[in-house]
Parts: C-alpha cells; sequence; structure tokens
C-alpha cells in the first residue's frame, strides 16, 4: 500500500530499536520463506529475524560489516547468511513471494506482464569488485540495472562496471527476471535501449516488446 496522509501510521518507525528494524507484521511475511533450523549438528543459537534486522540495518546505513552495532549478532555470522542466501537464490525467492503477494493487494495479477528497467552509475572504490568509467556520466564506479513492474515493486538487479552499456548489461538481468517472472512481456525503457541488438540478444527467452 503507498504512503499517504491516511495510511501515515500503518509506516511509522518510533517504537522500533531502530528505523530499519521490523515489525512484527513484516516479519511474520518473510518467516516462513527463510530455511528451517537443519536438524542434524549443533543447534541455531541465532535468531533469523536479528539476521535480518542486521543486513537491513547495513542496507539503510551504508555502514561497513565490522561497523555493525554490538545488539545485532557478530557480524561474520550475519555476513555468512546473506551470502549464502544470495547464492542459494533465497532472497530472490523472498522478493518473487513479496512481489506476488503486493501486487495482489493492489488488485493486480500475481505475476507482472510489463515492467520498466533503467539504470544508475555510482562512484565507488576498487573494494568489492570491478568498475569502469561512465563517459555518459563522468563516474568512475559502477552501475546498478534495476527492473521493477509498473507499480515500482522490485523484480531484479543486476550490478556491473559503470563502462558496460545498458544495452549490454540488461540482457543477463532481463534474462534472469524473465526466468523469474516467466510472463513478462513487454518493458518499457528509454532511447538508450532501443535497436534490435537488445532483442537480439534476447531472443532465446522468447519474444519481447
Amino acid at each position: 500500500m503507498p504512503w499517504t496522509k491516511i495510511t501515515r501510521e500503518q509506516y511509522r518507525r518510533d517504537d522500533l530499536r531502530y528505523a530499519s528494524d521490523m515489525t512484527d507484521a513484516e516479519w511474520a511475511l518473510i518467516r516462513r520463506l527463510l530455511p528451517r533450523a537443519n536438524r542434524r549438528g549443533r543447534p541455531r543459537k541465532t535468531e533469523l529475524r536479528r539476521v535480518i534486522e542486521a543486513i537491513l540495518y547495513i542496507v539503510s546505513t551504508g555502514c561497513q560489516w565490522r561497523a555493525l552495532p554490538q545488539e545485532f549478532p557478530p557480524y561474520s555470522t550475519v555476513q555468512g547468511y546473506f551470502y549464502r542466501w544470495r547464492d542459494t537464490g533465497r532472497w530472490q525467492r523472498i522478493v518473487s513471494v513479496l512481489v506476488r503477494r503486493a501486487r495482489k493487494k493492489l488488485g493486480r495479477t500475481p505475476k507482472p506482464t510489463a515492467a520498466v528497467i533503467d539504470s544508475q552509475s555510482a562512484p565507488t572504490t576498487q573494494a568489492g569488485g570491478p568498475r569502469g568509467y561512465d563517459a555518459g556520466k563522468r563516474i568512475y564506479g559502477r552501475k546498478r540495472h534495476i527492473v521493477t513492474d509498473t507499480n515500482g515493486l522490485l523484480l531484479g538487479v543486476h550490478v556491473h562496471p559503470a563502462n558496460v552499456q545498458d544495452c549490454h548489461g540488461a540482457v543477463p538481468l532481463l534474462k534472469n527476471v524473465r526466468m523469474n517472472f516467466p510472463r513478462l512481456r513487454h518493458v518499457f525503457a528509454d532511447r538508450i535501449y532501443r535497436g534490435n541488438q537488445l532483442l537480439d540478444a534476447l531472443s532465446d527467452c522468447g519474444p519481447w516488446t
């Protein structure tokens, strides 16, 4: 539900420890999407809610892993969960489920057929991965490529060096989004994506407009 003066109370974070923490209702949405504790081996001692909230804190504040406040689990534990869930596709599954639920609340079909794509170059250091120079924006760093549905709900993200042209960087992103949302057929984009080069590169995964 979008933020309005009427829904303002629903989005207030004053009673939370940090503004990035989850409410009980928000936690209930994703707790069943997280892996259960393994019955074999050492019992799980870390609360997954605290792990998620630690990750949200880092995303919200932009702090380093080692700067994570002591109220959260050790940063190495949080980091381990984050990368494990990334590599196993857990984050993508969580996003896909939340998108379907949000679209239902908006009265839309659960799976989108249309999307919007765009990119943004951001200056970065060499740490964390390769970077490049975006001559158009005059930025030396990386480019975050994002696809949303027409309501602005996140469908997919791909980060690559800023010197990669949008029509090239969009190929792996759109292929991945199409795999997770197979009904997607139409993508709204600006002029830099025009021409047959992008369509030809995506021809092996069905028709696009």
